[in-house]
């Protein structure tokens, strides 16, 4: 049981296998304790949906699944490459410290 912190919900992603190797999306949610993500528009898979009302009817409608962290890269929001994650401490005065993400390509902050 591993606990992924580096991707986040809304960052830009590139696929690095699979069947959509290459594309990117957005993530729409993430699954830190499975150490898998969804992403917009890649992984789709075909669901059958039932009729809801009477006369209607029921049809096959494409969601995107979960696929392993591993599988995809993150976009730098400044240098806009695939990048590996790395944290560093900033200190905030009298509040403390904060831990922040940033690129280790351009190290700049992906917040």
């Amino acid at each position: 049981m591993a606990i992924y912190k580096k991707i986040k919900k809304g960052n830009k992603v590139k696929m690095l296998a699979g069947k959509d190797k290459g594309k990117d999306g957005k993530v729409l949610k993430v699954f830190p304790i499975d150490g898998r993500v969804v992403v917009e528009g890649l992984n789709l898979r075909l669901k059958n949906v039932r009729p809801k009302k009477a006369g209607e009817k029921g049809q096959q409608i494409r969601v995107p699944a979960p696929v392993a962290i591993a599988k995809v890269g993150l976009i730098c929001s400044h240098c806009h490459q695939v990048t590996r994650v790395g944290f560093q401490t900033i200190e905030k005065g009298a509040k403390g410290e904060t831990k922040i993400r940033i690129c280790k390509k351009c190290k700049e902050a992906l917040e």
